[in-house]
């Protein structure tokens, strides 16, 4: 029988693991909930051989001259009866390793998501930046998502996506949708964001602003009148605007910040955090709305005090992860010390008070419900 990573994978779903991980001479490992915990029923190191003809199987010709040649590839694959996969298989001590993310096949509502209302209102402003992000595994992808979904349901606009694999396959409603997936649509992101203008987009997705390049066709797009939404591996909105003007030279980074202060709509900072009462993981974000106020500290390179600009402009959508997680606390949502560990600055947390673990989410409701986890894709 041809190797396949199949049976693993229908474990690793009935398991509710995020990921998968595979290495020659080791047993398979699920995350699960954040943590790393053995596939049921598959606790046997893999033999290299079998791993290499598994990874064979998924590869195209062209995949497979890639990993040969870099060491390692990515890719997405569709499992039978189970669902899609993004892939990245790579080379470790001369061995084959394999990382493996489910991708939801359902997109999931913001509500579901327990993410912000405001993501809702920057995903159909006309124009600008919008920029999700946050650490490895954060959800940033789902978050997107619902976000094109809602511009898809909802608008009739051209929205092509850049995508190193497609995760979720969006089927057009209101608006046409175009995915182009890096290696099988286009060379590369550099060639497909060279191109991305000439197409007539009204929305463009960047699966994540990586290089100077990149940053640059963003801010470009949405100075011209494009919405443009992006991911950025950074935690909080301010480190995030830090990031990006920081890719470029001294001599630029003015005139990044002009733009950024021109073109930036919000930004969506994410983190996944275990539940207090049983298994699973909620949201708790960081929000950053463009206001005349915030351009010009963005503009003048004063990024320290934009957390005070979030602290006040809870009218305007926004909050700073520490008010978020302090909500998440009171509700019972999430442990206090859990808490304390996401924070920026736990002693903040100090006298919040917490809901004891006898009063269920009504009893508690004058201090704001759940916000649960449902749906995430890392």
């Amino acid at each position: 029988m041809t190797p396949t990573l199949d049976p693993i994978l229908h474990a690793a779903a009935s398991a509710r693991a995020s990921d998968v991980h595979l290495t020659a001479g080791a047993p398979a490992q699920l995350r699960i909930d954040g943590d790393l915990a053995p596939v049921p029923g598959f606790t046997e190191p893999l033999p290299a051989a079998w791993l290499e003809a598994a990874v064979e199987g998924i590869l195209t010709p062209d995949q497979r001259a890639d990993f040969a040649a870099h060491g390692e590839v990515d890719l997405s694959y569709t499992a039978p009866d189970l669902g899609r996969f993004r892939v990245n298989v790579f080379r470790q001590v001369g061995q084959t390793a394999v990382a493996l993310r489910f991708i939801n096949t359902r997109v999931s509502t913001l509500a579901e998501l327990g993410a912000p209302a405001i993501c809702g209102d920057l995903a159909l402003r006309p124009r600008g930046l919008v920029l999700v992000t946050g650490p490895t595994g954060s959800g940033k992808s789902t978050t997107l998502t619902a976000m094109v979904d809602i511009i898809n349901s909802t608008l009739p606009a051209h929205v092509i996506t850049i995508e190193d694999p497609i995760e979720f396959q969006h089927t057009s409603k209101r608006s046409l949708v175009h995915q182009r997936e890096i290696g099988t649509d286009t060379a590369s992101f550099a060639e497909a964001l060279r191109r991305i203008l000439r197409q007539d987009p009204d929305v463009i997705l960047i699966g994540e602003l990586r290089d100077q390049e990149s940053i640059h066709t963003a801010l470009s797009a949405a100075e011209t009148g494009h919405l443009v939404l992006s991911t950025l591996h950074t935690q909080g909105a301010a480190k995030s605007i830090n990031r990006i003007v920081d890719v470029f030279p001294s001599h630029q980074q003015d005139q990044i910040r002009t733009q950024l202060g021109d073109t930036l709509q919000g930004i969506i900072s994410q983190s996944l955090l275990p539940l207090a009462q049983r298994a699973g993981r909620t949201i708790a974000t960081e929000v950053l709305v463009n206001t005349p106020a915030v351009a010009n500290l963005i503009r003048e390179g004063q990024v320290g005090q934009l957390y005070s600009a979030m602290q006040a402009g809870s009218a305007l959508g926004m909050h700073t992860l520490d008010q978020d997680l302090r909500r998440l606390v009171e509700a019972g949502t999430v442990s206090l010390a859990v808490a304390k560990s996401y924070a920026a600055d736990p002693k903040s947390l100090d006298d919040v008070r917490v809901r004891p673990a006898e009063l269920d989410a009504d009893a508690w409701s004058m201090h704001g419900g759940e916000r649960q986890l449902s749906g995430w894709s890392q």
